[in-house]
């Protein structure tokens, strides 16, 4: 089994195309991703067509991006953006739950120093406003390496039925020891975000093309609490790759290559 990203190409419009390319490429699940980063909400028959494609293709949705919002943010400051910003986490919760799925990944962002008290405030009265929605609909909210401090504080403060990690090798590969970060977290790893870069910047390229560590990288998976197939977060845009086809081959086959890494540890 292997997932990849929906918006590997794009996040906006009709994601058909897309979910057409990646089945035919061989994959088994997908990450949705469209409208991870803006306010747009999904309706019901936006969400039935999803199903219709995702069976007409033979794909499973793995986990979804839910979007931390711009104007409706769940950690805003401004009390009226941070309940439109809960209203917003708990439409793509519910669309997870109807698309089958039962995790989804946010970012948490981070507190303004001159104001940590009250960032701290809004995004713990969030996490408990939802608490209860995502659990009726067994849902986990994986929150996203991006400030580690931020991150651990969160999973001290809930339980890991609730709220776990989601770990993106292309972030932590910008840090001076992100992997390492994860690792004592490892336990509470519920999704990944897999992509490579060159230290610097947010690719988001394919496996095996940058300077993650990916032997130290799959010793730590296979003995972390995740168990789902290798997700790929990769985008087309700096990967050499002109055509979609070419490109989900190869991270088909890097993919395959990184999951063997990860038996070969387990098996050790």
């Amino acid at each position: 089994m292997l997932s990849v990203t929906t918006d590997f190409a794009t996040d906006k419009g009709d994601p058909s195309p897309f979910l057409r390319y990646i089945a035919e490429a061989g994959f088994s699940h997908v990450h949705w991703c469209h409208h991870f980063d803006d306010d747009f909400a999904y309706f019901d028959a936006e969400v039935e067509q999803m199903r219709t494609w995702l069976a007409e293709y033979g794909l499973q949705v793995l986990d979804l991006h839910a979007s931390s919002g711009v104007e409706k943010q769940w950690f805003a400051p401004e009390e009226y953006r941070r309940k439109a910003g809960v209203d917003l986490v708990k439409n793509r919760i519910e669309m997870v739950a109807r698309l089958d799925a039962s995790v989804i990944v946010m970012h948490a962002g981070g507190p303004n120093p001159r104001d940590q008290g009250l960032y701290w405030t809004q995004i713990r009265k969030s996490l408990d406003e939802i608490e209860p929605f995502a659990r009726e609909r067994g849902v986990r909210i994986a929150i996203e390496n991006g400030t580690w401090s931020v991150l651990g504080s969160l999973l001290k403060a809930y339980p890991p039925d609730y709220v776990g990690l989601c770990y993106d090798s292309g972030h932590a590969n910008m840090e001076p020891d992100g992997m390492g970060e994860m690792e004592r977290l490892k336990d509470r790893l519920i999704a990944v975000h897999l992509h490579d870069n060159n230290g610097r910047g947010d690719l988001h390229n394919p496996i095996f093309s940058g300077t993650v560590d990916w032997a130290r990288l799959a010793r730590i998976l296979a003995a972390s609490a995740y168990t789902g197939p290798v997700q790929m977060e990769i985008t087309l845009e700096h990967s050499g790759f002109a055509d979609a086809a070419a490109f989900l081959a190869h991270a088909r086959e890097t993919g395959e290559r990184f999951s063997a890494m990860i038996q070969d540890a387990k098996e050790l």
